[in-house]
């Protein structure tokens, strides 16, 4: 694998000319994008010769695009990791935007960032297709111009997601987790067979007699195991420079981890057949996400102080939000919906604010 990762690196290289900026990366991205868009076409044409495509629906242009999009990330996302994203070390030896020399991501954490990209990419191309079928009502699509959109999709896929794996950054991780979240609950909640599943709870899209229910609870456990990420970028740069510190930052890298554990199990666990265990973790993830914001302060003394106040207030409309659905005023839905979106974007700000504590504090790095 080394060998070959030299070779291709050497190949990129003459391709992509002299290294003089930060845009070498982008110019390999082209590279990839383009060879991704030559093998969309040359696969794509013999496919569709001779026949009128529909854009949408089963055998049509969008599943070919959606499913040859998700290898496409898969291999775009291999290609940046295995073959050019270990030569990017940093002079102090930190890699993967952490501030800590030596700390990299785990296999499981790739494996769940990679299946991330798959799934953006084929739910992202399905809703595409599906617009613009809604858009050209029983339009054909012909063989060439089929192939040529599917070059294009499959070039698209490649160049962004190999920009993402070899600039796997913090910031780069949040903006993946918030889009593979939001697509995947829009997918579920159009795939579900339950058109009135809202009237139940949010969990109602994860029962076993539901047919989104492999969307929905896939999503939430690869978002678990992406979440347990984020807690080691967020907290690896955060200064500990007594045990005070460093106790601080164990409860909360210990508390993040513990809601990625938790929302894993809520897709792990669905709610018909589990009642007991799901809602035993979801409960647990608000309860633990609360005890951490609470006590952010005490427990990081570095934080910024408006960024206490902004959990503080997400904690206090939680709390409104409960008793509203304790008298009846909204239903569990509504009460889940906002207190999931209110709980992700704390993790998203948090990651941010904690990375700008830890440059500020930096010094001299203590091993995580």
């Amino acid at each position: 694998m080394r060998y070959l990762g030299e070779k291709v690196m050497q190949i990129l290289r003459q391709l992509r000319g002299p290294d003089t900026s930060d845009a070498v990366f982008e110019a390999t991205a082209l590279i990839v994008g383009a060879v991704f868009f030559v093998l969309g076409f040359v696969i794509g044409w013999p496919v569709f010769w001779g026949r009128e495509m529909a854009i949408s629906g089963a055998g049509s242009i969008g599943v070919f695009a959606a499913v040859g999009g998700a290898v496409t990330a898969l291999l775009a996302f291999a290609l940046g990791r295995l073959v050019v994203r270990p030569a990017v070390v940093a002079p102090d030896g930190t890699r993967d935007g952490f501030s800590v020399p030596g700390d990299r991501l785990r296999w499981y954490d790739l494996a769940a960032i990679a299946f991330a990209h798959a799934a953006i990419a084929y739910l992202g191309w399905l809703g595409i297709a599906e617009l613009l079928e809604r858009s050209f009502t029983d339009a054909p699509v012909f063989a060439f111009p089929g192939a040529v959109l599917v070059a294009v999709a499959f070039a698209l896929t490649a160049y962004v997601t190999f920009l993402s794996a070899v600039a796997l950054t913090p910031t780069v991780l949040s903006l993946v987790l918030a889009v593979f979240l939001v697509v995947g609950a829009f997918a579920a909640m159009l795939a579900s067979s339950d058109v009135h599943w809202w009237r139940d709870n949010l969990s109602a899209l994860g029962m076993s007699t539901n047919s989104a229910s492999v969307a929905f609870n896939v999503t939430l456990v690869i978002a678990g195991v992406m979440v347990t990420t984020i807690s080691r970028y967020a907290t690896a740069g955060l200064p500990i420079d007594d045990p005070i510190d460093r106790r601080g930052r164990f409860i909360v890298r210990g508390g993040l981890i513990l809601m990625g554990i938790f929302l894993a199990c809520v897709g792990i666990f669905p709610v018909d057949e589990f009642f007991l265990v799901h809602n035993t973790v979801a409960t647990g993830m608000v309860v633990v996400f609360a005890v951490v914001v609470v006590g952010l302060p005490w427990f990081l003394r570095a934080i910024p102080r408006v960024f206490v106040a902004f959990g503080w207030a997400y904690v206090l409309v939680i709390v409104l939000l409960a008793a509203f659905f304790a008298v009846g005023y909204y239903n569990l839905t509504a009460v889940e919906l906002i207190a999931a979106v209110l709980i992700f974007s704390w993790i998203i700000v948090f990651l941010r604010t904690a990375g700008s504590v830890g440059t500020e504090h930096r010094g001299d790095p203590v091993p995580a």
